[in-house]
């Protein structure tokens, strides 16, 4: 028969435990979800959706689970999606896209994400169709609702806001819609 645990043991032991699960609790809260301004043209309308910051893969699926739970997101035509996440080292890079149906859609907006070098990010463009082909216009407008929410949530430089830091010498920004 053992002996009984000291108590620096089973201190070491709740110690080790608590920490772990505040280690879980980080990666298991869904970061703030914000939702950018809708473009609407010739009755089809485009949001695109921004969640920062996302540092696993699993995340990225929960809050596309969580986005879907709104009716109206998951009754959009497309839901076109692309993350990128830093990994560990900071020359690895996890990243992946969805088209959602929306030919080449998801490509595109990964390639956005990978010109401005945003990290930790997903971005989801939502569009409802109004029945008439936008042709090669589709594109512009899922790019330009990626860009809104992505330069409203700091991570495209404005005119303004480099002039404001030259002036302040701060590069902060202001904060935006951040939704439920």
């Amino acid at each position: 028969m053992g002996s009984p645990s000291s108590s620096s043991d089973i201190q070491y032991a709740i110690d080790l435990a608590m920490k772990e699960s505040a280690d879980s609790q980080l990666f298991d809260e869904l970061p703030v979800i914000q939702h950018g301004d809708p473009i609407t043209d010739r009755r089809s309308t485009f949001q695109a959706h921004l969640v920062t910051p996302i540092v696993t893969t699993e995340q990225v699926k929960r809050v596309l689970r969580k986005l879907y739970e709104n009716k109206k997101i998951a009754n959009a035509t497309h839901n076109i999606s692309a993350y990128r996440i830093c990994g560990e080292s900071s020359d690895s890079m996890i990243q992946d896209c969805d088209d959602d149906g929306e030919t080449a859609a998801g490509g595109r907006l990964l390639h956005l994400l990978q010109i401005l070098d945003a990290r930790n990010v997903l971005v989801v463009v939502s569009r409802w169709y109004g029945g008439i082909l936008l042709g090669p216009d589709r594109f512009k407008h899922i790019n330009n609702a990626a860009r809104n929410v992505l330069q409203y949530a700091g991570f495209i430089e404005t005119k303004e806001s480099k002039s404001s830091k030259e002036k302040t010498g701060t590069g902060k920004t202001k904060n935006w819609k951040k939704g439920k």
